[in-house]
């Protein structure tokens, strides 16, 4: 599907899931190299920028956790920058992009002057909405271990251990996603300039200090993860020595008295007590007092 947007003397054409005949429309009226066009029609695995005669090709991916739509963890993107044109192609509704087609829209029909007279503005402030979009979802994983610390210290750090795994999944996902950017974002500099004026590399700066802020940002998030995990393990380590010691204890008061039943089952010719009055009252008195004590021998060696 093709979408045209229009800002002045500017063209912005974003291509959703293109076709071959789109892909080859497109090819035709902007005079690209053949085996970008081919290029944009799949999804690629690794980011990369590379630079043409008459535009520049990037390819960025953006981690996308709460806000995707076809339940990928990666959104990608094929940037073509070229000198009054930019052409974007994805494979999944993008909401960041969405919002922005909207922005793009509002200011072509109303003719604010705001975005820049060239292409290197629109493509500024359309990857600045998606880093604002990923901010998002970078609070929606703090959220996220905001929820698992409060259930950690009411006591449920057992069901814990799955959730903490799931947001450590999608942390490093981000993460690797990320790292990516600053390399291109660092080559796309000087690429630009070759293409626009000399103080748009203040613009470029502007989007590395935005990737650094989400960059730290997920790695704060990804400490944070790492004391919890910690902090869960110790909890639950403490709860099993716990139960263990209980156990302990429960087998040290039940041995001699078992000890004690067993003697009484021998089947021998005299058995002290054995026959006098009230004998099986005096055993079972005798077996509680010997446990009583072992229980008051425990507490005062302060081990249970």
């Amino acid at each position: 599907m093709i979408h045209r947007y229009t800002y002045k003397q500017l063209v912005w054409i974003d291509l959703e899931s293109p076709t071959s005949e789109e892909v080859g429309e497109i090819m035709r009226e902007f005079d690209l190299h053949p085996s970008v066009a081919q290029e944009i029609l799949l999804p690629t695995a690794n980011p990369r920028i590379e630079l043409y005669k008459n535009f520049i090709y990037m390819i960025l991916h953006f981690p996308a956790i709460k806000h995707s739509h076809s339940g990928d963890s990666n959104q990608e993107i094929d940037f073509i920058i070229g000198k009054n044109f930019i052409i974007t192609a994805r494979y999944d509704s993008i909401d960041a992009l969405a919002k922005f087609s909207k922005i793009f829209e509002v200011n072509s029909i109303l003719d604010k002057s705001n975005m820049g007279d060239h292409i290197g503005f629109i493509f500024y402030y359309m990857v600045k909405e998606m880093y604002q979009s990923l901010s998002h979802e970078l609070d929606y994983l703090k959220d996220s271990l905001k929820n698992i610390e409060d259930q950690i210290f009411i006591g449920n750090e057992r069901e814990m251990v799955v959730d903490l795994s799931k947001v450590s999944r999608d942390l490093l996902r981000f993460h690797h996603a990320m790292n990516a950017h600053k390399q291109v974002l660092r080559s796309f500099e000087p690429a630009a300039l070759g293409f626009f004026s000399g103080d748009f590399s203040f613009y470029i700066k502007d989007l590395i200090n935005e990737f650094y802020k989400i960059n730290n940002s997920t790695e704060s998030n990804i400490e944070s993860l790492r004391e919890l995990r910690e902090t869960n393990n110790s909890l639950l380590d403490a709860k099993q020595n716990e139960v263990m010691k209980t156990l302990t204890v429960m087998a040290f008061i039940i041995l001699p008295l078992s000890f004690i039943s067993s003697i009484y089952s021998m089947n021998t010719s005299f058995m002290p007590i054995v026959g006098a009055k009230n004998d099986f009252w005096i055993i079972i008195g005798s077996m509680v007092l010997v446990g009583v004590i072992i229980y008051l021998v425990f507490r005062h060696k302060k081990w249970i």
